[in-house]
Parts: C-alpha cells; sequence; structure tokens
C-alpha cells in the first residue's frame, strides 16, 4: 500500500470510528394541520412509511419547510443521506431559521463524504449556536477529511480537551497536528496516546514522525525501534527506521533496515532506492544500480534513484543516459539543487559550457532561497499525509 493510500486509510477509519448520528428532529417544526400520520408512523419506527406520509404532506404544501426537515430526519434514518440532503436543503430555503437543520445537512453531506459541503453547512450551524459541540466536532472531522489539516486541528482541539477519554478523537487530532505541521501538539497528543495504549505500534511511528520533525532524531529512532519490536511485520516500519538512520548518516543501520523491509515488500519502491543510494555512497555502483532500475521499475516517481543513476551513468561517461536520467530527477523536483548541479557537471564534461552555467547558477540560486527558506524555521519532518517520504 503506498503511504498517501495508507494515510487515506487512517483518515477514512478515524472518521468512521468517531462519526455518530446527531439528528435534531423536524416534525415539531411541521406547519401542516394534519401531519399526525407522519408522527406516528416515526414513533412505531416505520421510516419509509414515514416518508411517504410526509411527501404526501408536502404534496398539499410545498411551502412547509417543517415537513421537508422531519422527512430529511427519516431519510437519515433509512441511510439515504443523499435525499436527506437535498430534504434539508429545500427546508433551509424556505426557512433559514429552522434550527438544527443546518447541523443535520452537515451531518449528512459529511456521510457521503462530502467534506467541503458539510463543512459549509456546518459553519452555517455553528454560526447559528456558537456553542454547539456537536456542530463543532464535526466541522473539525470534516476538515480532517478533506485533507484541511491545519483546520481541523483548530477544531478539534476543544473538542478533544472536552473528551479527554475519546481515543479517536485524540487520534484525528494528533494526525492533524502532525500533517498540518504543529509537531509540539503532535507530540503532545501521541504521548497521551501512547500513555493509554503503549503497545500501538502505529502511533508509536506517528510519534517518531513528530519526533523528527522536531529535530530530535535520537528521540524518533526510539519510537522507530519500539514500533518495530511491537510489531516487526508492520508495513513501512522498517523503512521509516532505515530513512531516519539514513539522515543520521549511518548507512550500516540504514541498509539493515531497508533490507528487512523489502523482505517483507520486495517491491517497496522507496524502501528500492534508498538501498541503491547507500550502496552509491558507499562507492558500490554495480551494487546499486539493480536496486535503483527496481525501484524506477516499481514507481517512476523515485527521484533519487534517478538522480544516482545519473551520477553512476556521468561516472562511467555513458553521457546520454546520465542526462536522461538526471533530467527526469529534475523534472520532479526542480527545486532540489543535486541534480542541476549533476547536469552542470555533465554538460562541462561535454564542453557545454554555456547550459553548464545555466545550470550552476540554478544550484547557487536554490542554495541562497533554501537559506532564507529555513531562517526561524523547525528542521524539516516528514512531507503531510506521506511521512518520511523525501524522494
Amino acid at each position: 500500500m503506498s503511504q498517501s493510500a495508507k494515510t487515506s486509510l487512517l483518515i477514512k477509519t478515524s472518521l468512521i470510528a468517531v462519526a455518530v448520528l446527531l439528528l435534531v428532529p423536524g416534525l415539531a417544526f411541521a406547519q401542516t394541520p394534519d401531519p399526525a400520520e407522519a408522527v406516528a408512523l416515526e414513533r412505531q419506527g416505520k421510516w419509509p412509511e414515514a416518508v411517504q406520509a410526509w411527501k404526501q404532506v408536502i404534496a398539499r404544501n410545498p411551502t412547509d419547510a417543517g415537513a421537508f426537515a422531519s422527512m430529511g430526519v427519516d431519510l437519515s434514518r433509512e441511510q439515504k443521506y443523499a435525499e436527506a440532503a437535498s430534504a434539508y436543503r429545500k427546508a433551509l430555503k424556505l426557512d433559514p431559521q429552522l434550527p438544527g437543520i443546518a447541523l443535520n445537512l452537515g451531518l449528512a453531506e459529511f456521510k457521503q463524504g462530502h467534506y467541503a459541503a458539510a463543512a459549509t453547512a456546518l459553519h452555517a450551524a455553528l454560526a447559528a449556536d456558537p456553542s454547539s459541540a456537536q456542530a463543532r466536532t464535526l466541522l473539525g472531522m470534516s476538515y480532517y477529511g478533506a485533507r484541511k489539516f491545519d483546520l481541523a486541528a483548530n477544531y478539534l482541539e476543544p473538542a478533544a480537551k472536552a473528551d479527554p477519554n475519546n481515543a479517536e478523537l485524540h487520534q484525528m487530532l494528533a494526525q492533524s497536528c502532525l500533517w498540518s505541521k504543529k509537531l509540539s501538539c503532535a507530540q503532545d497528543e501521541f504521548r497521551l496516546l501512547l500513555e493509554k495504549n503503549p503497545e500501538s505500534a502505529p502511533t508509536r511511528v506517528l510519534m517518531g514522525e513528530a519526533l523528527d520533525g522536531l529535530g530530535k532524531p535520537t528521540e524518533a529512532i526510539a519510537e522507530f525501534e519500539a514500533a518495530a519490536k511491537i510489531s516487526p511485520n508492520e508495513p513501512n516500519v522498517h523503512f521509516g527506521l532505515g530513512y531516519l538512520h539514513w539522515k543520521s548518516q549511518d548507512y550500516d543501520k540504514a541498509r539493515q533496515e531497508f533490507e528487512r523491509e523489502l523482505a517483507l515488500d520486495p517491491n517497496h519502491a522507496q524502501a528500492l532506492a534508498y538501498l541503491g543510494d547507500v550502496h552509491w555512497k558507499n562507492n558500490q555502483p554495480d551494487a546499486a544500480r539493480p536496486f535503483l532500475e527496481r525501484a524506477i521499475k516499481a514507481d517512476k516517481s523515485q527521484r533519487l534513484a534517478y538522480l544516482d543513476l545519473g551520477e553512476i551513468e556521468l561516472q562511467e561517461k555513458n553521457y546520454k543516459d546520465a542526462e536522461a536520467a538526471l533530467t527526469q530527477a529534475v523534472k520532479l523536483d526542480p527545486t532540489q539543487p543535486d541534480a542541476h548541479y549533476q547536469l552542470g557537471r555533465l554538460y562541462q564534461a561535454r564542453g557545454k559550457t554555456t547550459e553548464a552555467e545555466k545550470e550552476l547558477q540554478k544550484v547557487r540560486q536554490l542554495h541562497k532561497k533554501a537559506d532564507e527558506s529555513v531562517a526561524g524555521k523547525m528542521p524539516p519532518g516528514a512531507h503531510p499525509g506521506r511521512p518520511l517520504n523525501q524522494n
């Protein structure tokens, strides 16, 4: 499973675990003088029949906002959320002040995975009732589902503080803080979660990512080692641990972890790329090449594999192949100076002084830009939503 797919699964699982049906009955608002049949059917739990009864009420009075709202509630109880959302919208169009219906609309959209539409409705619900904990929590969950993690953290934090025993809510907040680079918040939340469940390998991994982002490599490695001990077959744990050793330039330990990841998943593209890079850094181009080529075969977005292959081809004076690989590395991420530098060296070797100077000028500009962007900021951590992916 790719890291983005893993993140999507984390999001989906968290949302399912926390989401509950929070319906505000609409029948009390019906203005038609004879909704008795629909009300009686609702009391018997006969939701499909109640929906049909409300439709008859609406047929007699198409401007009855409360009838539309009540029908929306019954449709939600049948889990027909698209139809429910339509009914709620019609109710709010007729009477925007109907209490609780914007909240119901937000929940119906949320249940369909329409997180942006849910957020719009829930903002209206909060404006109507700023004290509504339900609307605030659902709004945070909607932003989480929409991958707007910075906004999600803002709304989930008070909800989590108000419910300290809700592990799923705290997990969602911790992930939102991590992926919006609010790393101190993430660290605090993951620590709280680990106090309750110290044997959770996924939480150990995410805690490690937060610590890595805070510039605490020793602590980050310890968390990944703990995760590997708890669940040695957990996907990506050995790759993450290997990557942290790689960043610390402990290439022998990095190699061991990448090999362990590949024993579990022989086509793990990142592990292949970084294992190839370790061999290349150890001046073993013949050992590096097959891993780099396999990495590209598994995933053509592996920039590091193209970069290293380009350097190997350049060293062996295979200039055409070197240029193709290095050009692809630049195309995948033109903001990284290393591929521009190698292209500059290649053009120099081929006597293309103008092209060489252009590439080396880009290197100088990118180094200057990197220095400016880093000033006053925390050390770089894992990419939001793609933990420890540093191609």
